[in-house]
């Protein structure tokens, strides 16, 4: 069943950015992948750190960083987020972020968990949840960043 639930976590997402607008897939494309890359730190992090140990995994290498959860949720996740709420306000969307965090964090991982998907070590789940927030504010103002590029050009 975990197999089942990983390899969706990486179908489901993709196949949802069939339904975006393709302005926004481009236009937000760059920040998913930069959020992945941070994404791909934290997990490096927690490697080390022994924060959480993913105990399932679909591809060879993935016993540090959660290739499902990093390139298929997180990616298409951070792309449907900034499509709906990144042209309102950083309270909008930051607090959308909070919400799909918190979520994760205190729901969506303990459904992981309860699969054996990951174990979590010295790192809980309001730890996570603020690691994520964190990112958030990150990647909105590399986001904003961004856009004054594309404008200036």
């Amino acid at each position: 069943m975990a197999q089942i639930l990983l390899w969706l976590m990486i179908i489901i997402p993709w196949i949802s950015l069939l339904f975006i607008k393709k302005h926004s897939l481009k236009r937000f494309m760059p920040v998913a992948i930069f959020a992945s890359l941070l994404v791909t730190i934290v997990f490096e992090m927690g490697y080390v750190f022994e924060w959480w140990i993913v105990q399932e995994k679909i591809v060879p290498w993935g016993h540090i960083t959660s290739f499902p959860l990093t390139y298929g949720v997180f990616i298409a996740g951070t792309i449907w987020i900034f499509h709906f709420t990144f042209n309102k306000s950083f309270f909008i969307y930051i607090l959308s972020n909070a919400i799909v965090d918190a979520i994760y964090a205190f729901v969506g991982l303990n459904i992981l968990i309860y699969f054996g998907i990951y174990e979590l070590n010295n790192m809980g789940h309001f730890g996570i949840f603020v690691i994520m927030v964190i990112l958030a504010v990150i990647i909105y103002f590399y986001q904003k960043w961004q856009d004054n590029i594309i404008k200036q050009d």
